[in-house]
C-alpha cells in the first residue's frame, strides 16, 4: 500500500524516467531482410502466414512440419506470394518436433538461423478426468518438449551467427491466451502452454548476453485447420466460455507476431483483449518498454479487479450449467 501511494506522488515524467532505467532487456530492432527465418508448423495456418510475410520482407525462409507434400505446397505458395524478382528460396524440412534427433538434423540441413519461430502446437479440449493419457502426453511432448528440442538444436549456431553479424537474433515461441489464463476444458493444453512462459523467461536470462531476444506470442482462437478440428470436439462449457472471446485470422496474427519479433518484445499480444491479459499477467516477466511498464504498474490494481470480474462470470457460468444439467437428469 505504501508503495502504491508513493507511485501516486511521482509525476508521470519521473515515473517514466525511473522505468526507463529499470526496464530490461534494452529495446532492440531485429531486421528480417537478408536473414534466415526458420518457422515450425510452417505448412499451414499462422506458420505459413508468417513465412509468407517474412519472405515478402526479404528473409530467407525455412519451414518445418511433418507432412512433406503439404510443405511443398506451402513452399510454392510462399514463392508465388513473395513479390520478389530475384526468386525466393524456401527450405522445407519434414520432421516431428517430438523427435529431437530429427529436429537436430533439420536444423543442421537448414544452416545457421537468425530468427527461430517455434510455432507448432496441438490441442484437444476435454476435462482432465476424461482425457486419455496418450492425448495429454501428445500435447505436452509437442508443445513443450518440441520447443525445447528446437531451441537446444538451434542455439549454438544462433550464438555464433549473432557474434558474426553483430545483429540481434530472436527465438519466438507461440503460446496461446490459454497459456495466460486457465479455461474450462483446457487443463492439459494450458499446462503445456503455461510451461512455455517459464521456459521463455529463464531462457531470456540465459541468452541475452549473446544478443538473442525471446518473444512469447499469445494469440486468441485463430482461424486455422487446427482450430476447425478442435471445434468439432470442444466441450459445451468450453464453447460457452472461450467462445465469448473474439477470434482472429491467421494473416492478422502473423503480422502482430512478426511486428513483436522485430521489436524484440518479450510478451506479444495479438488483440486488445490480449493487451489487457498481457498487462494483467505481467508478473516478473521482462519488459523493454517504459511506456508498457508504466501501464502495468499503474493499471495493476484495476486489472486485478477486472480479472476477478471475469472469474466471477466464468464460475457463475459453470454453476448455472451444472445446475441446469442436474435438473434435466
Amino acid at each position: 500500500m505504501a508503495a502504491a501511494l508513493l507511485l501516486l506522488l511521482i509525476p508521470p515524467v519521473g515515473l517514466l524516467a525511473i522505468l526507463a532505467f529499470l526496464t530490461r532487456p534494452h529495446a532492440a530492432r531485429i531486421p528480417l531482410k537478408g536473414r534466415h527465418v526458420f518457422i515450425t508448423g510452417g505448412s499451414s495456418g499462422i506458420g505459413l502466414a508468417m513465412a509468407r510475410a517474412a519472405a515478402r520482407e526479404g528473409a530467407r525462409v525455412s519451414i518445418l512440419a511433418r507432412n512433406l507434400a503439404r510443405l511443398e505446397e506451402a513452399r510454392a505458395a510462399i514463392q508465388r506470394d513473395s513479390g520478389r524478382d530475384d526468386g525466393v528460396s524456401v527450405g522445407v524440412h519434414a520432421a516431428d518436433v517430438r523427435d529431437a534427433s530429427a529436429v537436430a538434423r533439420a536444423l543442421e540441413e537448414a544452416g545457421p538461423v537468425d530468427v527461430l519461430v517455434c510455432n507448432h502446437g496441438v490441442f484437444v479440449s476435454q476435462e482432465l478426468e476424461r482425457q486419455d493419457m496418450d492425448e495429454i502426453r501428445w500435447m505436452v511432448d509437442t508443445n513443450l518438449m518440441g520447443t525445447i528440442h528446437l531451441v537446444k538444436a538451434a542455439l549454438p549456431a544462433m550464438k555464433a551467427r549473432a557474434r558474426e553479424t553483430r545483429l540481434p537474433g530472436s527465438i519466438a515461441i507461440m503460446s496461446s491466451q490459454a497459456g495466460q489464463v486457465g479455461i474450462y476444458g483446457y487443463a492439459a493444453y494450458s499446462a503445456s502452454k503455461f510451461a512455455l512462459r517459464g521456459l521463455g523467461e529463464a531462457l531470456q536470462h540465459e541468452i541475452i548476453a549473446h544478443n538473442i531476444h525471446v518473444s512469447l506470442i499469445f494469440p486468441p482462437d485463430t482461424e486455422t485447420p487446427g482450430l476447425e478440428k478442435e471445434l468439432k470436439s470442444r466441450t459445451e462449457l468450453t464453447n460457452i466460455i472461450a467462445g465469448s472471446s473474439g477470434g482472429m485470422k491467421s494473416d492478422d496474427v502473423a503480422k502482430k507476431a512478426l511486428d513483436g519479433i522485430k521489436s524484440a518484445k518479450f510478451i506479444v499480444p495479438c488483440n486488445f483483449e490480449g493487451e489487457l491479459l498481457a498487462a494483467a499477467t505481467a508478473g516478473l516477466s521482462p519488459q523493454s518498454s517504459p511506456f508498457m511498464a508504466s501501464i502495468e504498474v499503474i493499471g495493476a490494481g484495476l486489472l486485478r479487479f477486472a480479472a476477478l470480474c471475469f472469474q466471477w462470470n466464468w464460475f457463475s457460468t459453470i454453476e448455472k450449467y451444472h445446475a441446469k444439467n442436474k435438473k434435466s437428469e
